[in-house]
């Protein structure tokens, strides 16, 4: 049956803001120090319009912020600059989360990750606001104050999980309210937000404690996917993702913005499953989803970071295997992956949403308008173990004049999929420099003819979607 859709060119269109391009994640501090991660950060500007960065650790001991040299602190901000002044360099910014905790001023011994970074409360509050005064003051005194108030400074990572500290909301409030008050010392205007969050948790809870304490909070930060009601990582992602719903972070993120009120809302972390080893997260199937779930998304929130750009990535351990199911849109060696396209098709989109008219148990349609051209938006899209097929798609759009230069970029399992290449190659476990061209290659998204019509000022377009599956038909008008 015909997944039917229309639209009209000459309808009121709602803006569209490509909220999220505005951060995106990485894993940890030290890895921004490496030039293959500064390469692929580039091509993650450059092509995909991501303009900040948030990554864990920047005061962990392995970067040197402060760590104790005969009983006395050394302060030591070079590692953190050599990253900050890369990111300017290339035209992006840093979205500052504040973790985690220098040896020097932990309670206790706790440790995350492999790099076995210190989650504990500080010993001495007044001393963690020492160091985050001397290093926002630093920042400032380097780039200009101008440059730093665009900056975005998020208090800790996840702390209502105890795998980042005692999960308790009092210890995290009392973290906040040194933080807040030793930035705005510096100057008001620098923007200071949290409780950054696992499953968007103490909303509420974090509104109340500041306002009741006539504290600022600038931003709401949280984080969600799509597994959180379901399991643990490395649970079976599949069964978690199956008893879901196929607009679960739409769903929560209404809810977010209903108790953010007028702050704004930055998701600083967000995929299509939390398991660090998800086969889907290298397949088509992360592309239809991020496609879905970003054009339901819009207008709700200020950011939606998503986690992370890259497979150089070490909270576990550091990987070999190309495609090994990691959070990362480029694999460890910068091949681009269907979740790459994704962002890449989402970034050559207009900001004028036009209203669709048609619905589908799997496909979806959306109309975006740019200068002289517009773009149809198609995804063929379900949670894993319900039913899903290669669907017709016909799309009737009134008010167009022309067909002319009309094109289809897709991603599905035989396009922009470099990990089924890598499959027929025999999986190998290194690649050489020639397979990394190749796969490269394979992974580019291709402009190719469409079939379309004008009938008495109607333009007419059909379409195959195969299952877990994303098509961009451009046209001009």
């Amino acid at each position: 049956m015909t997944a039917n859709f229309t639209g009209d060119m000459n309808e009121s269109a709602e803006s569209l803001s490509h909220y999220w391009e505005h951060t995106v994640g990485s894993g940890h501090a030290t890895l921004a120090l490496r030039a293959d991660w500064q390469a692929q950060m580039r091509c993650a500007h450059d092509e995909l319009g991501m303009r900040h960065v948030r990554f864990h650790g920047i005061l962990c001991d392995d970067m040197g912020t402060l760590i104790c040299q005969s009983d006395e602190p050394l302060y030591s901000f070079f590692n953190a600059d050599q990253i900050f002044d890369f990111l300017l360099s290339i035209g992006m910014k840093p979205f500052v989360e504040l973790s985690f905790m220098p040896s020097m001023l932990s309670s206790g011994g706790q440790t995350v990750f492999h790099y076995r970074a210190n989650v504990t409360a500080p010993r001495d509050y007044a001393q963690w606001a020492v160091l985050i005064r001397k290093l926002v003051e630093h920042w400032v005194e380097r780039y200009g104050i101008a440059e730093v108030r665009q900056w975005f400074f998020e208090v800790w990572n996840e702390p209502n999980l105890t795998a980042f500290g005692s999960g308790q909301q009092a210890e995290y409030f009392e973290l906040y309210r040194y933080t807040v008050e030793a930035i705005k010392t510096i100057d008001k205007s620098l923007r200071v937000g949290g409780p950054a969050t696992a499953a968007n948790a103490w909303i509420d809870e974090f509104i109340h404690f500041c306002t009741a304490n006539d504290l600022p909070a600038d931003f709401i930060s949280t984080h969600h996917y799509p597994t959180d009601a379901f399991g643990k990582p490395g649970d079976d992602t599949e069964a978690q993702l199956a008893a879901s719903t196929r607009s679960v972070l739409r769903e929560q993120v209404r809810e977010v913005r209903r108790k953010a009120g007028n702050r704004p809302v930055y998701y600083t972390e967000w995929c299509t499953s939390s398991n660090p080893r998800d086969p889907m997260h290298d397949d088509p199937f992360a592309a239809a989803f991020i496609v879905k779930t970003i054009m339901e998304g819009r207008g709700l929130v200020q950011g939606y970071s998503y986690w992370t750009f890259s497979d150089i990535f070490e909270e576990n351990y550091f990987p070999s295997v190309p495609f090994h199911g990691g959070f990362g849109l480029q694999n460890i060696h910068g091949i681009a992956k269907p979740a790459h396209r994704a962002f890449q098709l989402l970034h050559e989109l207009g900001t004028e949403m036009l209203p669709v008219a048609g619905q589908h148990e799997t496909v979806d349609a959306w109309l975006v308008r740019g200068e002289g051209r517009a773009t149809l938006v198609l995804t063929n899209f379900a949670l894993p173990r319900h039913p899903i097929a290669t669907e017709q798609v016909s799309f009737a759009l009134k008010g167009a004049k022309s067909a002319s230069q009309s094109s289809i970029q897709r991603i599905d399992l035989n396009h922009a999929n470099p990990k089924r290449r890598w499959e027929q190659m025999g999986k190998p476990d290194y690649l050489s420099a020639a397979m990394v061209d190749e796969l490269k290659q394979v992974s580019q998204l291709r402009k190719e003819p469409v079939s379309c019509r004008v009938d008495a000022g109607t333009l007419n377009i059909d379409v195959s979607m195969p299952p877990q599956s994303v098509a961009a038909i451009a046209f001009s008008y």
